[in-house]
């Protein structure tokens, strides 16, 4: 396992299957949608390193869990991106045990974003994650990525589009411009100190 050091934020570990997963060091927050989403914009976002997280145009780029470790507080796990992806099939389905066991055995897990574009809105796969996480009593919250490709008028009736449909708390951010960006960490702030409980 290789440790790539980049100030207060770093790599930690890469797992491609579950005998690779690190031994918990501290508590984990778990990034979670579809390829190319904005996950590792996000996770460098909330790292405050601009380049800790590999981003990329071609949707698939995150192979296995990536673990990224900030100081000795938090850690940001990096999921898979499902749905299409420039990856074989056979990877591909080796993902969803990879990323099930995790989330199902993982005692240092605190919570889960699961990202979706704020355009399309949640789609069966995302749907079929936020049943798996209420099922195994982990929290998560909805994170809207992309929000300034919309004008502020359509931000907003989004929103309540969303809101409505979904009956859920979500966040709606931007990679890009930092917004929404602290309340993701207000509720990973929350998410961290009940599972402490």
């Amino acid at each position: 396992m290789r440790t790539e050091k980049t100030g207060r934020a770093e790599f930690w570990a890469a797992a491609r299957n579950l005998k690779e997963v690190p031994r918990p060091q501290a508590p984990e927050i778990a990034i979670a949608g579809r390829s190319n989403v904005g996950k590792s914009t996000l996770i460098n976002r909330l790292a405050g390193r601009k380049r800790l997280a590999r981003t990329s145009a071609t949707p698939g780029c995150t192979r296995g869990l990536i673990f990224y470790r900030l100081g000795d507080r938090l850690v940001l796990v990096d999921l898979p991106g499902y749905g299409w992806a420039r990856r074989s099939a056979a990877e591909r389905a080796a993902w969803k045990p990879l990323v099930e066991g995790y989330l199902s055995q993982r005692p240092a897990l605190a919570g889960v974003l699961v990202l979706v574009d704020i355009r399309r809105g949640p789609q069966e796969e995302e749907l079929q994650l936020a049943e798996y996480l209420d099922a195994h009593g982990i929290e998560w919250v909805w994170v809207l990525t992309k929000s300034d490709k919309l004008s502020r008028g359509a931000l907003s009736r989004r929103m309540a589009e969303l809101e409505s449909a979904l009956e859920e708390p979500m966040i709606a951010v931007s990679g890009e411009t930092g917004a929404g960006v602290d309340e993701v960490k207000r509720w990973m702030a929350r998410a961290l100190e009940e599972a402490r409980v």
